[in-house]
Protein backbone atom coordinates (compact mmCIF):
# COMPACT_ATOMS: atom_id res chain seq x y z
CA UNK A 1 0.00 0.00 0.00
CA UNK A 2 1.46 3.63 -0.74
CA UNK A 3 1.89 6.11 1.83
CA UNK A 4 0.43 8.82 -0.48
CA UNK A 5 -2.91 7.40 0.15
CA UNK A 6 -5.77 9.29 2.13
CA UNK A 7 -7.76 5.81 2.81
CA UNK A 8 -6.33 2.83 4.31
CA UNK A 9 -8.91 0.60 1.85
CA UNK A 10 -7.81 0.78 -1.67
CA UNK A 11 -10.15 2.04 -4.75
CA UNK A 12 -12.81 -0.73 -5.94
CA UNK A 13 -12.08 -1.83 -9.67
CA UNK A 14 -15.15 -1.08 -10.36
CA UNK A 15 -15.09 2.93 -9.98
CA UNK A 16 -13.06 3.28 -13.01
CA UNK A 17 -14.57 0.85 -15.58
CA UNK A 18 -15.74 2.44 -18.72
CA UNK A 19 -19.14 1.07 -17.96
CA UNK A 20 -19.66 2.58 -14.77
CA UNK A 21 -19.06 5.71 -16.36
CA UNK A 22 -21.72 5.36 -19.26
CA UNK A 23 -24.46 4.36 -16.36
CA UNK A 24 -23.46 6.97 -14.42
CA UNK A 25 -24.57 9.23 -18.02
CA UNK A 26 -27.87 7.58 -18.03
CA UNK A 27 -28.25 7.99 -14.14
CA UNK A 28 -27.74 11.33 -15.05
CA UNK A 29 -29.90 11.76 -17.48
CA UNK A 30 -33.10 10.21 -15.85
CA UNK A 31 -32.59 11.75 -13.07
CA UNK A 32 -32.95 15.39 -15.45
CA UNK A 33 -35.83 13.40 -17.32
CA UNK A 34 -37.20 12.87 -14.03
CA UNK A 35 -37.11 16.08 -12.17
CA UNK A 36 -38.28 18.37 -15.32
CA UNK A 37 -41.04 15.41 -15.34
CA UNK A 38 -42.51 16.48 -11.82
CA UNK A 39 -42.17 20.41 -13.01
CA UNK A 40 -44.36 19.66 -16.41
CA UNK A 41 -47.07 17.31 -14.83
CA UNK A 42 -47.57 20.02 -12.10
CA UNK A 43 -47.73 23.01 -14.99
CA UNK A 44 -49.89 20.76 -16.98
CA UNK A 45 -52.26 19.99 -13.75
CA UNK A 46 -52.45 23.62 -12.99
CA UNK A 47 -53.76 24.96 -15.81
CA UNK A 48 -56.24 21.35 -16.26
CA UNK A 49 -59.77 21.66 -16.08
CA UNK A 50 -59.17 19.04 -12.69
CA UNK A 51 -57.88 21.86 -10.96
CA UNK A 52 -59.96 22.86 -8.44
CA UNK A 53 -58.17 26.40 -7.62
CA UNK A 54 -57.57 29.47 -8.81
CA UNK A 55 -53.77 29.45 -8.88
CA UNK A 56 -51.72 28.41 -11.19
CA UNK A 57 -48.18 27.82 -12.20
CA UNK A 58 -46.65 31.68 -13.68
CA UNK A 59 -43.12 32.20 -15.11
CA UNK A 60 -42.07 33.13 -11.90
CA UNK A 61 -42.51 29.73 -11.07
CA UNK A 62 -39.64 28.38 -13.82
CA UNK A 63 -37.37 30.50 -13.08
CA UNK A 64 -35.76 28.55 -10.52
CA UNK A 65 -35.56 25.41 -13.32
CA UNK A 66 -34.05 27.87 -15.49
CA UNK A 67 -31.52 28.74 -13.61
CA UNK A 68 -30.57 24.70 -12.41
CA UNK A 69 -31.03 23.95 -15.87
CA UNK A 70 -28.14 26.69 -16.92
CA UNK A 71 -26.05 26.26 -13.29
CA UNK A 72 -26.02 22.12 -14.82
CA UNK A 73 -24.66 23.24 -18.31
CA UNK A 74 -22.37 25.68 -17.10
CA UNK A 75 -20.84 22.67 -14.64
CA UNK A 76 -20.62 20.04 -17.14
CA UNK A 77 -18.87 22.61 -19.56
CA UNK A 78 -15.46 22.69 -16.94
CA UNK A 79 -13.36 19.43 -16.90
CA UNK A 80 -11.95 18.52 -14.11
CA UNK A 81 -8.14 18.87 -15.74
CA UNK A 82 -8.94 22.55 -15.81
CA UNK A 83 -8.81 23.23 -11.95
CA UNK A 84 -5.28 22.89 -11.50
CA UNK A 85 -4.36 23.43 -15.21
CA UNK A 86 -1.84 26.23 -13.83
CA UNK A 87 1.32 23.91 -13.96
CA UNK A 88 1.10 23.14 -17.60
CA UNK A 89 -1.24 25.40 -18.68
CA UNK A 90 -1.14 25.74 -22.56
CA UNK A 91 -3.54 28.44 -23.00
CA UNK A 92 -2.69 31.32 -21.02
CA UNK A 93 -1.97 32.24 -17.56
CA UNK A 94 -4.52 31.58 -15.10
CA UNK A 95 -6.67 29.00 -16.60
CA UNK A 96 -7.13 27.17 -13.37
CA UNK A 97 -8.71 29.97 -11.78
CA UNK A 98 -11.06 31.34 -14.50
CA UNK A 99 -12.24 27.58 -14.43
CA UNK A 100 -12.66 27.30 -10.84
CA UNK A 101 -14.58 30.77 -11.11
CA UNK A 102 -17.32 29.43 -13.79
CA UNK A 103 -17.02 26.34 -11.64
CA UNK A 104 -18.67 28.93 -8.28
CA UNK A 105 -20.97 30.23 -10.72
CA UNK A 106 -22.42 27.45 -11.82
CA UNK A 107 -23.02 26.23 -8.51
CA UNK A 108 -24.39 29.45 -7.59
CA UNK A 109 -26.94 29.34 -10.07
CA UNK A 110 -27.89 25.49 -9.07
CA UNK A 111 -27.96 26.96 -5.24
CA UNK A 112 -29.72 30.14 -6.38
CA UNK A 113 -32.64 27.70 -8.06
CA UNK A 114 -32.83 25.80 -5.75
CA UNK A 115 -33.35 28.54 -3.06
CA UNK A 116 -35.59 30.03 -5.35
CA UNK A 117 -38.02 26.52 -5.69
CA UNK A 118 -38.23 26.81 -1.78
CA UNK A 119 -38.83 30.24 -1.51
CA UNK A 120 -41.46 30.07 -4.17
CA UNK A 121 -42.99 27.00 -2.31
CA UNK A 122 -43.12 29.14 0.63
CA UNK A 123 -44.33 32.08 -0.34
CA UNK A 124 -46.89 31.04 -2.94
CA UNK A 125 -48.20 28.17 -1.01
CA UNK A 126 -47.65 27.60 2.03
CA UNK A 127 -48.00 31.15 3.81
CA UNK A 128 -51.37 30.97 1.78
CA UNK A 129 -52.69 27.92 3.19
CA UNK A 130 -53.00 26.25 0.18
CA UNK A 131 -54.68 22.36 0.17
CA UNK A 132 -52.48 19.43 -1.34
CA UNK A 133 -53.54 19.41 -4.66
CA UNK A 134 -52.25 23.13 -4.99
CA UNK A 135 -49.84 22.63 -2.60
CA UNK A 136 -48.07 19.89 -5.01
CA UNK A 137 -47.49 22.77 -7.50
CA UNK A 138 -44.17 24.08 -5.28
CA UNK A 139 -43.15 20.78 -3.92
CA UNK A 140 -42.77 19.84 -7.91
CA UNK A 141 -40.97 22.60 -8.11
CA UNK A 142 -38.52 21.86 -5.39
CA UNK A 143 -38.41 18.20 -6.11
CA UNK A 144 -37.24 19.21 -9.81
CA UNK A 145 -34.97 21.05 -8.77
CA UNK A 146 -32.54 18.87 -6.48
CA UNK A 147 -33.28 16.48 -9.14
CA UNK A 148 -31.65 18.53 -11.78
CA UNK A 149 -29.02 19.57 -9.49
CA UNK A 150 -28.12 16.01 -8.50
CA UNK A 151 -27.93 14.93 -11.74
CA UNK A 152 -25.68 17.81 -12.78
CA UNK A 153 -23.54 15.79 -9.74
CA UNK A 154 -23.59 13.18 -11.00
CA UNK A 155 -22.87 14.06 -14.93
CA UNK A 156 -19.71 15.78 -13.48
CA UNK A 157 -18.62 13.13 -11.60
CA UNK A 158 -19.37 10.53 -13.76
CA UNK A 159 -17.99 12.37 -16.87
CA UNK A 160 -14.84 13.04 -15.22
CA UNK A 161 -14.10 9.76 -13.77
CA UNK A 162 -10.40 8.49 -15.01
CA UNK A 163 -9.65 5.33 -16.60
CA UNK A 164 -7.46 3.23 -17.65
CA UNK A 165 -9.11 3.10 -21.21
CA UNK A 166 -9.21 6.41 -22.48
CA UNK A 167 -5.90 8.10 -24.00
CA UNK A 168 -4.76 11.53 -23.84
CA UNK A 169 -3.08 12.81 -26.48
CA UNK A 170 -0.03 15.36 -26.02
CA UNK A 171 1.59 17.49 -28.19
Amino acid sequence: MTSSRLFRFPKPEWVNSPNTRTAGVYLAGALFSLGFFFFIDASTYSHSSKNGSMVHIKFVDWIPGICSALGMLVINSIEKTRLSADSYSYSGTGVAWKARLVLFLGFAFMAGGLAGSVAVLVLKYIVPDYPFPTLYFGVANVVANGLIMLSSVVLWVSQNMEDDYTYNLAL
